[in-house]
């Protein structure tokens, strides 16, 4: 069959790609950004790549033409406190209008549980866009599910975060209240499940796990299976405002994505009914399964994709191929160079920086950077990288956004997602000679970024010397 798969790009859009490769579909993969994908080259070669953006006006130039099963992965819950949810629903419209010119038979969309009376701003939101999509052309199946857990997803990653590094915790009452979180495996299952299926067709399914749990249940639960200690106290007078303030400085979340993140925690997500678990025969797996599955993923290193990956995690919603071409035109450099002995290790040490590696030299000031970036709501260093080893166009790493990834070339190239008075490229590149070239770029805005740069002149020269002499000689 002919699939299209929105959101490709997300957390759960590329833990679906490489299943519906595998059942021999042809996939095609709407994204806004072709950059940000992120796919290895023979994965690439196996599918076709729509560049669309479903919140400019509809344009058909591109638009595939026989679409059989299309999958609806698209949510801007973290692009806007305010108006995120009139984006979703321009989203679904425009959708619509495509799907119709598609001709697509029909439109799987996963959305939330909203079995609560009293919703958040973000569920009503998936209500609304779920009811659009009904009135669409193609046959609609919508699975409605809660919590997702498995390495990389936001939930996860969140509860990770909070569990390993408060072994005390002062937290708000909506802690306690209930949901029903469903493993990543299962939700696959689910997508897949329901292609094709008349039985399936025009109506919204509640999709969960076996096991309803609080949040304090979950994290108590978490830190039980990774041996940690743990202690939550629950207090009643904590705001939303400051249990938001809260998730972002502890955890690697954004500010917009942990206050609309607060704003559905205090509703109940939990499934009515079980009828296509019993219609699929899906056995689904338990929360602790699916934290210990996480986790046999993440010591082996293969990891697929994580939230911190997508535009969820980034400050800037433009193009990569805006930023691709590095400036030269009233731009300040840094620049070194280094004769190498063994190519292969410089470029595995390259390919290694950030994350739990670091950056080679004067870590506490990289640090120190990443803490006064979350200060002024920056994304900090906490998004670390996926792999640690391993880099794809689209990246997140720390608080840099990969945007070529060319190893055989022996090209890295990174744009800075930190709060900056301008724009700010960094580059490792090893030439024919076994020179190694390392060049900061910052294209200033108006004479505050000048200021930025020159106050920053002496810890550029301490960081950047020891920086390139570190990766040129480490083993």
């Amino acid at each position: 069959m002919k699939i299209l798969v929105t959101g490709a790009n997300g957390y759960v859009g590329r833990r679906l790609l490489p299943e519906l490769l595998e059942q021999g579909h042809e996939v095609t993969c709407a994204v806004r950004d072709k950059f940000r994908l992120g796919l290895d080259k023979q994965t690439l070669s196996l599918v076709t790549i729509w560049e669309v953006d479903f919140l400019d006006e509809v344009n058909l130039d591109n638009c595939p033409e026989h679409i059989d099963i299309a999958y609806f992965l698209i949510h801007s819950m973290s692009s806007s406190v305010e108006t995120f949810d009139t984006m979703e629903s321009i989203i679904a419209k425009n959708f619509n209008t495509y799907s119709e010119y598609m001709n697509v038979k029909q439109v799987i969309y996963l959305s939330g549980i909203v079995n609560d009376p009293n919703l958040s701003k973000h569920m009503l939101s998936r209500n609304s866009v779920e009811k659009i999509l009904y009135k669409g052309a193609p046959r609609l199946t919508v699975l409605r599910a809660g919590i997702i857990v498995g390495s990389g997803s936001s939930s996860f990653e969140i509860i990770r975060d909070l569990c390993e590094k408060l072994p005390v915790m002062i937290t708000p009452k909506w802690v306690l209240t209930k949901t029903q979180p469903i493993a990543i495996r299962d939700v696959i299952q689910y997508l897949t499940g329901v292609q094709n299926r008349a039985d399936c067709y025009d109506q919204s399914f509640d999709i969960g796990g076996p096991n309803i749990i609080t949040y304090k249940q979950m994290m108590q639960l978490y830190a039980k299976t990774r041996r940690i200690k743990l202690l939550i106290i629950t207090v009643p007078v904590m705001t939303p405002k400051l249990s938001s303030y809260w998730l972002y400085f502890v955890t690697s979340t954004s500010y917009k994505l942990a206050v609309n993140l607060v704003d559905s925690m205090k509703v109940e997500v939990v499934c009515k009914d079980n009828r296509l678990q019993n219609k699929l025969a899906i056995k689904p797996i338990s929360y602790v399964d699916a934290i210990k599955l996480a986790f046999e993923k993440i010591e082996q290193n293969l990891v697929i994709s994580s939230w911190k990956d997508s535009l969820v995690s980034s400050r800037f919603k433009k193009s990569l191929s805006n930023y691709i071409q590095v400036p030269n035109f009233g731009c300040l450099k840094d620049y070194k160079s280094m004769k190498i002995n063994s190519v292969d290790q410089v470029l595995q040490n390259i390919w290694s920086i950030g994350g739990n590696k670091g950056w080679y030299y004067a870590d506490s000031l990289w640090q120190l950077r990443g803490f006064v970036d979350k200060i002024f709501g920056g994304v900090g260093l906490r998004r670390g990288r996926t792999n640690p080893t391993h880099l794809d166009n689209g990246d997140s790493l720390d608080f840099w956004r990969v945007l070529l990834a060319d190893k055989e070339n022996k090209r890295l190239l990174l744009f800075a997602e930190m709060r900056l008075p301008g724009e700010a490229w960094l580059e490792f590149r090893i030439d024919e000679n076994n020179v190694l070239h390392q060049i900061a770029t910052f294209r200033p805005i108006g004479i505050f970024g000048r200021l930025y740069w020159y106050s920053m002149l002496p810890f550029h020269f301490f960081i950047f010397n020891g920086m390139i002499k570190k990766i040129a000689t480490s083993n």
